[in-house]
């Protein structure tokens, strides 16, 4: 079975269960960015990890991800989605069930980037898979409904992880997507249909080799800045290796008939404006979301599990702004849509500026909803914009490149801001740290986890002075953070509102033929017309 073009009419009797379990899959993976962070203060006490090593067993996932999706996305289209995504929930469950019983940070990085494999497998498939099985009529509310679970898991993760850890030891943050996986199994052997692409280009394995690298060496060189220093020997290495890679992976796709990442596609402007605006809003969503589960556990005191609840307005936000966020589109269009969220996201994470050690839970609750209802209306939009200017018969690669950017920009933001934050907390806390011994004062400097732990160990007035310097230090930290997240999502605002068209150039050609008037004569003058309506 092949794969209708963008603009098919084809309809699947069951394509709203098809949809059910495509989410299901979906969810592991929105799931499984953000249970970790609530978990990563018990993790950090388990293994004793430095504040690099915590930010590593959050991006290393991310960064296989990532940098597997394209490739990942050409196999589906190659040898079938449905089977790419089988083979990617066994992946992620068997790699789900080391990293709840790894014994080592270097253990449960490896079931981390073992997971990274499978959800690469997982996600392009799901949403190839709705342009598959949906007409166009139909696939900005499905897409909307993919967006959505999506959000709604990423919001539920820190919940859902605080329950298990109350309950259970922190393995168990990895365990709860075992039956995840054998659901979606099952029913997606019953209901889910094969699609592939019919003439399908070679695997692009050089390209994926070096998309990896660059991804890797710019992250390694973001994440160890704060601790190395930015001027360090490795650290600029990285950042040279990286620059050096991207060129010769560009240079190399733009050789090869068949790239991985057919930069053609960069001319579309819908296409690209899509991209941009998914990539930045993720990169302001993940480094804030890092940030704010720690704030609320370190600096409020919340436990994993009051943490969780208290995050679950995000979860709220991105369901009814995903949801809704098509109804929007078909009266505003969806370029306004997209800028008028991306600058109501800038708004709500400047306000997060002004938070101090002590600001009420009402007021946090309140901006994470909005944060995430801003973040529906742009996340929606944007794929449906992406995916419509992706040829049918290449949706693999094109749900792929959209999950990149995602993937990519989520990875960048919990190292840039994370890192950011970081810096600004180890400068802070100089000068508490004075009187320390280096024993001490080294890991209280290195992040509020661990300081708050010497702080512990100290006792007394010293230690809760220790405590309240660690706090200002971080809440000053995350400041800056979400301040640099803020500009990220302006300057996206700027970019869609300039940059993306009102419709797809396919969706206009539509639109003008159909609005054509049906000839009376046999030489009629025929006058097509551009519908006001914008998509």
């Amino acid at each position: 079975m092949t794969s209708p073009s963008p603009h098919s009419t084809t309809v699947h009797d069951r394509r709203w269960w098809i949809l059910a379990v495509l989410c299901l899959s979906l969810a592991i993976i929105g799931l499984d960015n953000t249970i970790l962070n609530v978990a990563l203060p018990t993790i950090q006490a388990e293994f004793a990890a430095s504040g690099s090593e915590l930010q590593w067993i959050v991006d290393i996932y991310i960064l296989i991800f990532a940098g597997l999706l394209l490739t990942m996305g050409t196999i589906g289209d190659r040898y079938g989605r449905h089977r790419a995504l089988e083979a990617g929930l066994l992946i992620f469950g068997f790699a789900s069930l080391g990293a709840a019983y790894a014994g080592s940070t270097t253990w449960l990085l490896t079931g981390r980037a073992i997971m990274g494999i499978g959800g690469a497998l997982i996600m392009p498939a799901t949403l190839s898979l709705i342009i598959h099985v949906f007409p166009r009529e139909e696939r900005g509310k499905a897409i909307s409904i993919w967006a959505g679970v999506s959000g709604a898991a990423i919001g539920l993760g820190p919940l859902i992880g605080g329950i298990l850890l109350e309950y259970f030891w922190w393995g168990s943050v990895f365990l709860v997507n075992v039956p995840i996986v054998i659901t979606a199994l099952i029913a997606g052997r019953i209901l889910i249909p094969e699609s592939r692409d019919p003439h399908p280009a070679p695997i692009d394995i050089a390209g994926s080799v070096l998309s990896i690298a660059a991804v890797s060496a710019l992250l390694f060189g973001i994440i160890e800045a704060p601790a190395r220093g930015w001027i360090d020997t490795l650290v600029l290495a990285s950042f040279i290796a990286a620059i050096i890679l991207a060129i010769a992976f560009f240079l190399w796709e733009r050789r090869i008939d068949h790239p991985m990442l057919d930069l053609d596609l960069f001319r579309n402007a819908r296409f690209s404006a899509g991209s941009g605006a998914i990539m930045l809003a993720f990169f302001a969503l993940f480094g804030t979301v890092f940030l704010l589960t720690q704030y609320l556990q370190f600096v409020h005191g919340y436990t994993a599990l009051e943490a969780g609840i208290r995050m679950i307005p995000v979860a709220l936000g991105i369901m009814v702004g995903a949801g809704r966020s098509h109804l929007l589109v078909n009266h505003f269009g969806t370029t306004r849509v997209i800028t008028g969220a991306l600058v109501a996201l800038a708004i709500v994470l400047s306000s997060i500026a002004f938070w101090t050690t002590g600001t009420s839970y009402w007021i946090i609750g309140l901006v994470l909803f909005l944060l995430a209802v801003s973040m529906g209306n742009i996340m929606a939009p944007a794929t449906d914009a992406v995916m419509g200017a992706v040829p049918g018969d290449r949706a693999g690669v094109g749900s792929a490149m959209n999950d990149v950017t995602r993937q990519v920009g989520g990875a960048f933001g919990v190292a840039i801001i994370g890192s950011a934050m970081n810096t600004v907390y180890s400068s802070n806390m100089s000068n508490a740290v004075g009187n320390l011994p280096p024993q001490a004062a080294d890991p209280a400097r290195d992040s509020i986890g661990r300081a708050i732990a010497v702080a512990g160990q100290i006792g007394g007035d010293a230690g809760n002075a220790l405590i309240r310097a660690a706090g200002s230090a971080f809440v000053d930290g995350m400041a800056i953070g979400v301040l640099i997240a803020a500009g990220t999502a302006l300057l996206a605002a700027v970019l869609v509102g300039r940059f993306m068209p009102a419709q797809d150039r396919q969706d206009q050609a539509e639109t003008m033929e159909q609005e054509a008037p049906v000839p009376t004569s046999p030489s009629p003058r025929i006058t097509t017309q551009t519908s006001p309506t914008a998509r």
